[in-house]
Order: structure tokens, then C-alpha cells, then sequence
């Protein structure tokens, strides 16, 4: 789903223009952004009965070329990760 589509199906589930809903979808995944920003410690950021977001982090590594097979040397490097609720598994069914 790209984010026109989920903007038009919040703004016609919440009964409003696509400008409200945008501005909406807006100040949520700002708020999740500045919630991970402000999460520095633990790196996780929670929303109530939703789930879990969090930064983990990976150590430089070695890996090889798969084409040439010489070592090369992977960067260390941040990636997030989202755990669901329980309730939102349920939701969705599984």
C-alpha cells in the first residue's frame, strides 16, 4: 500500500479530507520518529496496545564479494525493527 492509499483510507474512515488525513499520518509517524530520537538509552519506543518500535544495532563485520569471492569489511550499522502487540496479532490473526 503506498501512503496516498493509506492517507485516502484514514481519511474515509475518520470522515475527512485527504488534507486532514495527511497532516494526521503526518504527526503520527513524526511523533514515532521523535519518540525513537528521545529513546536513545534503550533504543525503544512503545505504543500502548500497537507494539514496539526499536534501533538495534550491528557490529562492523567481514563478509565476502559473492561475485569474486574476496573478504570485504561491512560497516557497522543501525536498523529498526516493529514487535506487534499481542492485541494486534490477534487482530490480524495470527
Amino acid at each position: 500500500m503506498s501512503k496516498a492509499e493509506f492517507i485516502a483510507n484514514v481519511a474515509e474512515a475518520g470522515d475527512m479530507s485527504n488534507a486532514e488525513a495527511k497532516r494526521v499520518v503526518e504527526l503520527v509517524f513524526g511523533e514515532i520518529e521523535n519518540g525513537l530520537k528521545r529513546a536513545k538509552k534503550d533504543g525503544k519506543y512503545t505504543i500502548g496496545t500497537f507494539g514496539t518500535f526499536t534501533v538495534s544495532k550491528r557490529a562492523a563485520r567481514k563478509g565476502r564479494n559473492p561475485r569474486t569471492g574476496e573478504e570485504i569489511k561491512i560497516k557497522a550499522s543501525k536498523s529498526l525493527r516493529f514487535r506487534p502487540s499481542s492485541m494486534l496479532k490477534e487482530a490480524a490473526g495470527c
